[in-house]
């Protein structure tokens, strides 16, 4: 038989792995949790335009949790427009979170209820030449208008 080191595996490969080994042992393999559901994700979207105003095609765009360094990334479409979602469950609401696009940063809070697992959790965040603003009032319109395209 041989031994298998999960330390030094990805998350994701240590988890087949261990399904595979419940399988062939005739345990029941629990069920996974289903991250595509409202209290798995944070959605961080807005436009990038130039000072003018113009919509930025094609700008990189990264959001970063502060906390574990992980980064999100997306690209702005021909409209300036970004989505990016980031894995962000319950225990991480205000957790910070830094948006870059292009040579610009802003740095804010994860902020939602962790108990309402229903409504979308997320933030618009607007670049305008070197201006980068939060509006998180914003979001559910832009969500909904970005959703029915």
């Amino acid at each position: 038989m041989k031994l298998i080191c999960l330390t030094r595996m990805p998350v994701a490969m240590v988890a087949i792995v261990l399904a595979l080994g419940a399988l062939h042992a005739g345990a029941e393999v629990p069920r996974a949790r289903a991250e595509h559901e409202v209290q798995y994700r944070y959605t961080v979207l807005g436009y990038v335009r130039d000072a003018a105003g113009r919509a930025r095609e094609g700008v990189q765009v990264e959001v970063v949790r502060e906390r574990t360094g992980l980064g999100y990334r997306g690209v702005t479409d021909a409209k300036g427009f970004y989505v990016v979602v980031v894995r962000l469950g319950d225990e991480s609401a205000e957790e910070a979170l830094r948006l870059r696009a292009g040579s610009r940063a802003l740095v804010f809070p994860a902020r939602f209820d962790a108990t309402d697992h229903t409504r979308e959790r997320g933030t618009r965040v607007d670049v305008a030449g070197d201006r980068m603003t939060e509006q998180p009032a914003a979001f559910a319109e832009t969500l909904r208008q970005f959703l029915v395209r």
